[in-house]
């Protein structure tokens, strides 16, 4: 699977804007690609399965690289998705704190719902 490219239109206060998003789906091989998908980045969103506790471990590897590449002023959001299974394995404390502890915002949302996915693009934007 390779990265997809997609543009998210966002109105903001009146304002159009257009979200250029790399999605990576977390694949390892594009950390060798950083500074192409870093470049002149004004935010990120680093979204992880809640019921997989491997995918949050993963977060944290993506995050550190992140913040590596960007400046401390550029917002950095986790989401949690699948936020609607009620079996989750990474509790919601856990992620907040983490978060929390490094300046990010976390943000639950779910792909198949719709919940919150909206929200958590404006947020960032």
């Amino acid at each position: 699977m390779d990265a997809t490219f997609l543009t998210k239109k966002v109105n903001v206060d009146g304002k159009n804007i257009s979200l250029n998003i790399w999605d990576t789906a977390g694949q390892e091989r594009y950390h060798a690609l950083n500074a192409v998908y870093y470049r002149e980045a004004s935010g990120a969103l680093i979204v992880y399965d809640v019921t997989d506790l491997d995918s949050f471990a993963k977060v944290k590897i993506w995050a550190l690289e992140l913040v590596k590449y960007l400046g401390e002023e550029t917002p950095i959001i986790i989401a949690g998705n699948k936020s609607d299974v009620p079996l989750r394995t990474v509790p919601l404390a856990d992620a907040e704190a983490y978060a929390d502890e490094h300046g990010f915002t976390h943000s639950g949302t779910s792909a198949k719902t719709g919940h919150n996915v909206e929200e958590t693009f404006l947020l960032l934007t």
